[in-house]
């Protein structure tokens, strides 16, 4: 005997309940048309007995039942549902047994057919096929929702005359809310109330999906057992489809608990779910025949019908709103270059593809958002967390604070979450927030199932007995996402991965082409530079003869001399261009670079060319530096050089060089008391030909700070500097420090 207790009341076996509502009788038959299982009350109804008919063909029921037809009449029936998709019998059929007449409603089970005899009598006072029509034209007369169902209930109880009618909608979680309500004037209203899933858990929501009314005709009547012979007992017959199918006892506990006696129920589907129930209460036993039954599954099919169509037309008007917000997103990643400017800086944005009321994109390592949304510190925790939970591309969430702790202090903000992957590694998302929306929900009593200890100190689930008004604070939850948002989000997902792939392969080609291009640029400045050399190479040469061969007037003299002048400084301007096409040009040669040599060759270099008493050249710190060591020396060689130079009007003149190890990098500054440069030129000097305003006066080309930062970029380095006029200049410049240093080509 199954025993419900705090393990397995999901899991109760109501399906093969070993039982049938004693109103009727039942037999069973098998595939060769033999008696296997008879309900033990079939003495109640027959001049026979159950045990004195298992295992006889189905033909010895003929003697009992008047009115059938021929005989074998039954084998007939059951030939007749038989076709190609399946059993689909032409119930019901109206016999005669012991003088009262009786429904016949076959219907199959695995091996066997289930024969279901039930009165024909009803309690119902009117012809409910009469009344039928004008019931339902007045149910389907308003388009809105809560009218609809509010005159379903109405309509409903003319019809069955129940003393109570409800339409019961389930939630997603599976919990039950009363909707719409009548009732006789003395009950008390259940309106509003919620009920706990356990109530009607999820089997038996399973079975309202095939049993699309369901009679419990007396609380108070014993269940019928299902008897059969030794031979065939070992499987339970499976009850799915019979219409006599008794009832778990925890409802039926539950029902007299409430002080109901009887209960009818129609099933409300919605594309092929149990969106509710018409749950209809009577105070006395009360029954209702097959063919009465079957009307009302008519109301049902209608109903549901209405349900789908308000709810589809609801779906619908959403489905179009985040539709069109997800084609002016796509238009603006076609249009615009930039994912972040695409989906956050036009009259569109990500909030708009999903109703939400915070949005937030991490994308290339940023944070963009719009909305009301969290900080950017707890987005960076979320995101890591949704990172490693996430199995799919999307995650959804009402209660965010119940799965992620850390949301608790973020509920008014961020209780709910939607959040699509757009990759893993980086880590990519985006996320919509929804705020908390603390409810109250009234509860039938208490919802938490109270318990019992039974046979054996097992404890068992007991049926609550109080249906008073229970209210619950409902906090750290958000309205619910809906299936249109799931969909909108995931759209909008394609969308950007293929913008950001499309993005993508337009940066490469263009950085293929730029390759070509600096190449090419590469190869035509070394080209002009050296063809350039032949002629300037004979304008000094003539010039240098004109000077020493013949005897020229002053004014003569003069511009011979400036022309020579100006000769050699187009030959040193070639010089550095062509140094400036070989560097864009070279190959690294990475090794370690012994600095403090380097730097103390370069300051006795520099001391003797520049004859000058007063002169100071500092060497601080020189840590090590790996690369290219001849590159190495131009750097420092040109910041050295340039330091000396400019601070060399100066009464004295000082120039330091220090290195520093940070932990992460190399840094060396060179540091100067010269005439400083001013802010507007601190990135312009390092472009080719371009001089600070400060040195005109002087000598210089314009290279020499062009051809030092190619060489920082090589070495995927970085060079600035900090400097004002008449204050002196500092340049910084830092080299990335390895363990393990890598090939720098």
């Amino acid at each position: 005997m199954f025993i419900t207790d705090m393990t397995n009341c999901d899991v109760e076996p109501i399906h093969i309940p070993g039982k049938i509502q004693s109103h009727g009788f039942l037999i069973a038959i098998d595939r060769g048309f033999n008696i296997t299982f008879c309900s033990e009350n079939i003495s109640t109804f027959l001049p026979t007995s159950a045990t004195s008919l298992l295992t006889k063909p189905v033909q010895s029921l003929d003697a009992y039942l008047q009115k059938t037809g021929p005989p074998g009449f039954i084998i007939q029936l059951i030939k007749l549902g038989e076709t190609g998709k399946g059993f689909v019998p032409a119930n019901p059929y109206s016999i005669e047994v012991q003088g009262q007449l009786f429904n016949l409603i076959i219907s199959d089970s695995g091996d066997h057919y289930l024969l279901n005899f039930e009165p024909e009598i009803s309690d119902l006072n009117s012809d409910i096929h009469r009344i039928l029509g004008s019931s339902l034209s007045i149910m389907l007369a308003d388009s809105q929702l809560l009218p609809l169902l509010r005159k379903s209930v109405q309509e409903v109880q003319k019809i069955i005359g129940y003393d109570r009618v409800m339409i019961y909608k389930f939630h997603k979680d599976g919990h039950g809310e009363v909707v719409a309500e009548v009732k006789n004037e003395e009950l008390k209203p259940f309106m509003g109330l919620h009920y706990p899933a356990s109530d009607i858990p999820k089997q038996a929501r399973e079975l309202y999906k095939i049993n699309v009314t369901r009679l419990i005709a007396d609380v108070s009547t014993e269940p019928s057992i299902i008897i059969t012979s030794n031979k065939f007992h070992s499987t339970p017959l499976d009850l799915t489809h019979s219409i006599l199918r008794a009832v778990s006892p925890m409802h039926i506990q539950y029902l007299k608990n409430m002080g109901v006696a009887s209960s009818f129920s129609i099933s409300l589907l919605h594309h092929g779910e149990l969106w509710g129930l018409v749950a209809c209460h009577n105070y006395s036993p009360r029954f209702i025949n097959y063919k009465e039954r079957e009307a009302c599954k008519l109301i049902g099919q209608v109903l549901s019908s209405a349900l789908s169509f308000r709810q589809a037309e609801e779906d619908e008007y959403l489905n179009n709103q985040l539709k069109m917000a997800v084609d002016a997103l796509t238009k603006q990643l076609i249009r615009y270059s930039s994912i972040e400017e695409a989906l956050f800086e036009h009259k569109v944005t990500l909030l708009e593809a999903v109703g939400a009321t915070g949005a937030a994109l991490l994308f290339d390592n940023k944070l963009h958002s719009a909305g009301d949304t969290p900080d950017e510190k707890f987005i960076a925790g979320l995101t890591d967390w949704l990172n490693e939970t996430m199995e799919n591309q999307l995650y959804e969430t009402d209660r965010l604070p119940l799965v992620y702790p850390a949301a608790l202090s973020k509920r008014k903000q961020a209780s709910g979450l939607l959040a699509c992957r757009l990759s893993k590694e980086p880590k990519e998302f985006m996320i919509w927030f929804k705020p908390e929306v603390v409810t109250t929900i009234n509860w039938a009593g208490n919802p938490d199932k109270p318990v019992e200890f039974g046979t054996g100190g097992i404890m068992e689930i007991s049926p609550r007995k109080s249906f008073d008004k229970w209210s619950q604070t409902v906090e750290c939850t958000s309205t619910a996402w809906k299936k249109e948002d799931f969909k909108s989000a995931l759209e909008l997902k394609e969308e950007v991965v293929f913008a950001i792939s499309r993005k993508a392969t337009e940066i490469r080609r263009l950085n293929e082409k730029l390759n070509e291009a600096y190449n090419e640029l590469d190869a035509f400045s070394y080209t002009i530079s050296h063809d350039l050399k032949n002629p300037l190479t004979s304008i000094k040469s003539y010039s240098e003869i004109l000077t020493e061969f013949f005897s020229l007037e002053p004014k003569a003299q003069s511009m011979v001399d400036g022309i020579l002048k100006s000769a050699n400084k187009m030959q040193k301007m070639i010089e550095e261009v062509l140094n400036y096409s070989r560097m864009g040009q070279a190959r690294i040669k990475p090794k370690a670079v012994d600095m403090d040599k380097i730097l103390n060759e370069i300051r006795k270099e520099l001391l003797i060319v520049n004859q000058k008493p007063r002169l100071q050249i500092t060497i601080g710190n020189t840590p090590d530096l790996f690369g290219d060591e001849t590159m190495l020396m131009q750097v420092f060689s040109n910041l050295i050089s340039n330091a000396v130079k400019y601070s060399g009007e100066t009464y004295e003149s000082s120039v330091t060089i220090n290195g520093e190890d940070t932990g992460k990098a190399i840094q060396y500054t060179v540091t100067d008391n010269g005439i400083g440069i001013k802010a507007a030129d601190h990135e312009r000097i390092f472009e080719l030909f371009t001089r600070s305003d400060e040195v005109k006066d002087y000598e210089g080309s314009g290279v020499g700070l062009s051809i030092v930062k190619k060489i920082m970029e090589k070495h995927r380095g970085k060079i600035w500097l900090k400097s004002e006029v008449n204050a002196g200049s500092t340049f910084y410049v830092s080299f990335n420090k390895y363990e393990n240093p890598p090939a720098l080509n």
